[in-house]
């Protein structure tokens, strides 16, 4: 699965109504016995066993993406990597248990509850008093002031991506001894439990020159179950060792190494035995799945020459043993590189056998994007059309059902199945339906058959970098030019020009560059229209209506591109055509997703269990700045509403948790109505484990337990029943 999503909760997520009559939306779910927030699709899958089966010791080697630029959370430029080492080795109030809720951490919090609400909330945290910093301090209100000072945003010398519900803190100060913190808030908030998660010594965040370089490469001082030993930028690789000072149970392991890998190399590094741990794709995932099977069982045939039929085969050797010298010469290398590779396939095969599969659905959903910031998306009725011309339920089949998971669509923009803030309101928008599309799309104007102009391109527009690859299967094929009804069109649609020539650098909005073929002269008066008239293309004002659907070209993409092809044939039944275009991973997000230039995309957001605060910034109406550009956030389909952005300042304002659940609702249901994006599916994840490794795995929505983590001792077994070491539910 493509990793292009938004995330970490703590850097980016963490990120007037339809006319009366024209939408309906339901009434909100909820309000019977049955919570709609159900449960987890999926639960966790890990190899769970007890501590005492484990063997002291060892190093676990795992698979990144990158090593992060900053270990800094707070940072614009911090990634999952820099999540991934704050869990292991820096304090977290509450965290995300099994079900995608917030839960207490015993490890640093003995409680934290609101002791008032008049005339100002107040927060009293009372903390283990074994929970020291690594230099042996006890953690204590010096460190949340100095936490709150750096993220308020009253200090614009600190570089932080976000200062949300620290900007709602008065004060910080010490309680009735040293173990206790009194946070009192100059306005109410909902979501004070995202605070302080992670929480860093005051030695980073007590200066802006500490808070801005202190902990980009190093991280001096923690407080989990492993310390930052070592950032190796030249080998790509963080190493983490257990901390002596940790007042918890022991570390199993001694090291966590994460190396970074890039996903279409992990399957060939963990037969090569340099790494224990890897989350993987589909594909890989396969490669395991078959080389655990006994070779009696009659597996699929894989690798190099898998798909040569015994017709191949001869072929072949005829032409290797033929009389052309030349020929036979070039197909004997041939033939012996193929056995070269397949052999080196077999030997890997034979080393993944010691792996297994872990699979869950990720905290995070895919989603299709809409840019209406102008264009036919900008009319909401081609937004609409769009959405209730796709079947979401057969997309996620498409994905998960191959993998073994639940393939349910996703219901919520704000949260997912088993969180407390969830409820299916996907019917304010309604489902697939071909008929009420076209109706949409008729209403806006465009017709079937109608004559399209030849735009002119203009001068001086160029590529954004090299990419702007444009697919050959384009929604369109040859069939709609000739169903247009217009006499002359002499198949120059077919040229089309790229789409990615009329990119910049500069942020800019995306113009739509010029499509059709030459502009042709009506029929006579009685003149019969071309068989399939009804598959041509929708236009309006000689233009037809074709959305530029931009897609990351990169190894780790094909399933993205599976399901752009498949939305693409489902537009293309209501009239709309697609012209998908394939950029750079490294492009993709920040010159094509974050600056507009894009009809379609698709990309992921991750779960959160504190939507009023991280998705308000992803759903917040655009507003112009003072420069005359339009500041989005991180709202990059340009989609949004007065209402909704009150929902949320209502949600995030109230201390009633069932009311502040119903405001998201009620909101979710308003972003359904508007169409700026259609949640689609949850993530897969797969990830591969040594199968002597436990109480790791596919830890869904739970916070892994690293002190659990280690290598089975000789001999022992894994405990069975449920998954253990994964915050429970």
């Amino acid at each position: 699965m493509s990793q292009h999503g938004v995330g970490p909760r703590a850097v980016t997520r963490s990120v007037a109504f339809l006319t009366a009559g024209v939408l309906a939306v339901p009434a909100l779910t909820g309000c019977g016995s049955e919570d709609p927030a159900g449960k987890p699709l999926a639960a966790p899958d890990i190899q769970p066993a007890g501590r005492d089966r484990i063997a002291d010791g060892g190093t676990l080697r795992w698979a990144v993406d990158s090593v992060p630029d900053t270990l800094n959370t707070f940072q614009s430029d911090a990634d999952a990597t820099t999540m991934r080492v704050a869990q292991a080795a820096l304090p977290s109030m509450f965290r995300m248990n099994a079900g995608g809720r917030p839960e207490r951490n015993p490890a640093y919090l003995e409680s934290a509850e609101v002791v008032e609400t008049e005339p100002k909330q107040v927060v009293l945290y009372k903390l283990n008093q074994q929970a020291v910093w690594s230099d042996g301090r006890e953690i204590g209100a010096a460190d949340f002031a100095a936490q709150w000072r750096a993220l308020s945003g009253k200090d614009t010398a600190y570089w932080t991506a976000r200062n949300a519900g620290y900007d709602r803190i008065q004060k910080v100060e010490r309680g009735d001894n040293a173990l206790e913190v009194r946070v009192t808030f100059s306005r109410p908030y909902a979501d004070w439990r995202s605070l302080f998660s992670p929480l860093y010594p005051k030695d980073v965040m007590g200066t802006p020159d500490s808070f801005n370089d202190g902990a980009r490469r190093k991280l001096k001082v923690s407080a989990g179950p492993f310390t930052v030993e070592k950032v190796d930028r030249e080998d790509d690789e963080i190493t983490l060792a257990r901390n002596p000072r940790w007042w918890g149970k022991p570390a199993k392991l001694s090291e966590i190494v994460l190396r970074t890998v890039p996903r279409d190399k992990r399957a060939a590094e963990l037969a090569a035995g340099t790494l224990d741990v890897a989350e993987i794709d589909p594909t890989a995932a396969r490669r395991i799945t078959v080389a655990a099977r006994p070779q009696s069982s009659g597996s699929p045939l894989m690798g190099p020459g898998a798909d040569r039929s015994a017709a191949d085969a001869l072929k072949s050797w005829a032409v290797a043993n033929g009389t052309d010298e030349d020929a036979a010469d070039e197909e004997t290398v041939a033939r012996k590189k193929l056995r070269k590779a397949a052999a080196k396939y077999a030997r890997q095969q034979q080393a993944l056998r010691g792996f297994e599969v872990r699979k869950s659905l990720e905290p995070a959903f895919t989603q299709l994007a809409l840019n209406g910031a102008e264009g036919p998306l900008a009319d909401e009725r081609v937004r609409r059309a769009v959405a209730r011309a796709l079947d979401r339920r057969k997309l996620a089949e498409a994905v998960l059902k191959p993998l073994g998971l639940p393939a349910v669509p996703v219901g919520s923009h704000l949260a997912l199945s088993g969180q407390a803030h969830y409820a299916d309101n996907s019917g304010a928008l309604g489902g697939q339906d071909t008929k009420e599309a076209q109706a949409l799309l008729a209403d806006a104007g465009w017709v079937r058959g109608g004559p399209v102009k030849e735009q002119k391109k203009k001068q001086g527009e160029k590529a954004a970098g090299a990419e702007g690859e444009k697919a050959s299967g384009s929604s369109r094929n040859e069939q709609d030019d000739e169903g247009t009804y217009v006499v002359g069109e002499d198949n120059k649609a077919h040229g089309r020009q790229d789409p990615a020539d009329h990119l910049a650098h500069d942020g800019k909005q995306y113009k739509h560059p010029a499509r059709g073929g030459a502009p042709g002269a009506y029929a006579p008066e009685g003149t019969a229209a071309p068989a399939n008239r009804g598959a041509a293309p929708l236009a309006k004002n000689g233009k037809p209506l074709t959305l530029r659907f931009v897609l990351p070209s990169g190894p780790g993409s094909q399933t993205l591109r599976t399901v752009a092809d498949r939305i693409s044939r489902m537009l293309e039944r209501v009239g709309i055509g697609t012209e998908i275009s394939k950029v750079s991973d490294e492009s993709y997000f920040k010159d094509h997703i974050a600056s507009g230039q894009y009809d379609l995309a698709l990309y992921s957001w991750p779960a959160t269990a504190f939507p009023a605060t991280d998705a308000r910034p992803v759903y917040a109406k655009p507003v112009p700045a003072a420069d005359g550009s339009l500041n989005v956030e991180q709202n990059y389909t340009r989609v949004g509403t007065d209402q909704v952005d009150q929902l949320f300042d209502e949600a995030v304002s109230t201390l009633d948790e069932g009311e502040s659940r119903s405001l998201i609702r009620k909101a979710d249901s308003r972003i359904w109505a508007a169409a700026g994006s259609i949640p689609l599916f949850q993530r897969p994840q797969l990830i591969a484990t040594r199968k002597n490794l436990v109480n790791t795995g596919a830890f869904g929505f739970g916070t892994p337990a690293y002190e659990d983590m280690g290598f089975l001792k000789k001999g022992a077994k894994p405990a069975s029943g449920p998954s253990a070491s994964a915050s429970k539910q």
